[in-house]
Formats: structure tokens, C-alpha cells, sequence
């Protein structure tokens, strides 16, 4: 009659040099390493029996101690996303059962939470940015936020904060494009905001509230300029035409119908 298979029982615990992590010996043969908490978990001492499927378990939920505290060196002194804390433990070639009991262990200790996340990365970005609403829910979309939590972390910026950030963000523009007519210079501060990613209501309450002053020796300069650019650079047209070109060319960089019109005249009377 064949002998029955006794089940392996634990004969020595060493440390290891890391600190909390240990040796377990099956039967004086070294078997397998193991962390403090897992080894807390299951009560594992000398002279416990440990089968192969008990064994199994233990390195299972070993793999997951290793990859929470991965994942807590990862998290130490940043909020992270779940996408962002997954992306890390995917690099270290971290099995995906693993992660998936990972991120659960982390989510049921609160340890990650995306909607938190994405209402203080909205109030940081509020705060420290020149980006507007757009540019940041594009930005939390890259993190892996959804779009339910990046919808109520926005509202921690308020229309309200959006237009005194956005008048701050629209005098930096202006003072930019200083030299060019303000009509154009409006245009180009409403580009310039809707590329931080402000929308168009909250760009047309910025604007309202600008003080776009006009130095009228400026404006004249600025024109009188262009209009001798222009004016060289259409001389192969006839007079008439060259004089429609001329104005359409300069209406359209934002100068003044009325001021175009006058140095025309001017023209006209030289010729």
C-alpha cells in the first residue's frame, strides 16, 4: 500500500535584509519569501502545515503586498489617477490579476479616488494655470478620469473665478499684441484665450470687462505703416484698383474704415 503524502510544514522563518520581508522554510528546504502583513494575514508560524494550494494562495496575495507597496511609493506625496497608478504597475511587468486586487485594495482604503483627484487638480489648475475648463477635462480625459467626475470636479472653478483668472490672462495677451489695431488685438486676445481652453461666453465677459485703451498718435503710426507697406506692395495695379486692394488688405489687419479712407484721399491728391 503506497504511502499517504504528508503536507509540508513550516520548519524556520528568516528576515530578510529588506526590512519586513521574511523566508519561509518547508520541511528545512528553502519554499518561498514573504512579506509581514501577508504573513499576519494567514498566521504563519513554525510547525504549520502549508499545501500546495495554500501555498499558491500565500505567494498570490504576496505578489499583491509587493505591488501595494509599489503602488504606495508611487502615490507618496501625489494624488494619482487609477489609470496612472495602473500604467506604473504595468511597467514593472506586474501580472494584471495583480493589479486589478491591487487597485481594489487601493480604492477600498480610499488611497486612490478619481473624482477627488480631478477636484483638486482642477482647483490647482484654477489656482497656478493659464488654462481655462477645456484644456483641463482634456487633460484629466488623458489621466483616465471619467467623465462623470471631471464634470462635478469642475465645478470647483467657477464661471466667476474663470473670468477674473481669464481678464488676468487677457491683459498678458493684449500688452503682447500691443502694436497691433485694436480690433485685431481683441481678435487675437479671444484666440489666445480660447486656445488656453476659456469658452466663448466666459471670452465674451472677459473682453467686456478689458480696458483695451487706444493711444490715437499709436494707431495713427501703426497704420500709416501698413498702409506704406500696402500701397508699394499693390503698385503694379491701377490706380482704382490698386486703391480697393489696398483697403480691403487694411480693413482686414483691423485699421479703421474711416482712417483707411483718409490716407487714400491723401494718396489720391499726391498722385
Amino acid at each position: 500500500m503506497a504511502e499517504k503524502e504528508t503536507t509540508p510544514k513550516v520548519t524556520k522563518i528568516t528576515t530578510q535584509k529588506r526590512e519586513g520581508r521574511y523566508n519561509v522554510y518547508l520541511d528545512d528546504h528553502y519554499a518561498f519569501p514573504i512579506s509581514e502583513d501577508v504573513m499576519i494575514k494567514y498566521r504563519i508560524f513554525k510547525g504549520m502545515e502549508i499545501d500546495k494550494k495554500l501555498q499558491a494562495e500565500i505567494l498570490a496575495a504576496d505578489d499583491v503586498s509587493k505591488a501595494y507597496s509599489r503602488a504606495l511609493t508611487y502615490l507618496s506625496g501625489h494624488l494619482r489617477t487609477e489609470k496612472e497608478v495602473e500604467q506604473k504597475l504595468r511597467e514593472n511587468e506586474i501580472p494584471e490579476p495583480t493589479i486589478e486586487a491591487t487597485l481594489k485594495k487601493l480604492r477600498e482604503l480610499d488611497l486612490v479616488d478619481d473624482l477627488q483627484y480631478a477636484a483638486s487638480y482642477v482647483r490647482t489648475m484654477a489656482r497656478t494655470s493659464d488654462k481655462g475648463p477645456v484644456v483641463i477635462k482634456r487633460n484629466l480625459r488623458t489621466k483616465g478620469v471619467l467623465e462623470n467626475d471631471i464634470e462635478t470636479g469642475l465645478r470647483e472653478y467657477s464661471a466667476e473665478d474663470q473670468v477674473e483668472n481669464g481678464i488676468e490672462i487677457g491683459e498678458k495677451l493684449s500688452h503682447r499684441y500691443r502694436r497691433e489695431p485694436v480690433s485685431k488685438m481683441k481678435q487675437k486676445v479671444r484666440q489666445g484665450l480660447m486656445t488656453k481652453g476659456f469658452t466663448g461666453d466666459v471670452i465674451t465677459q472677459i473682453l467686456d470687462q478689458m480696458h483695451f485703451e487706444i493711444d490715437p498718435e499709436l494707431e495713427d503710426e501703426k497704420l500709416k505703416s501698413e498702409f506704406e507697406k500696402v500701397w508699394h506692395r499693390n503698385r503694379r495695379y491701377a490706380f482704382s484698383q490698386r486703391k480697393m486692394r489696398t483697403k480691403r488688405t487694411l480693413y482686414g489687419k483691423g485699421f479703421q474704415s474711416d482712417a483707411i479712407n483718409q490716407l487714400l484721399d491723401q494718396q489720391e491728391n499726391i498722385e
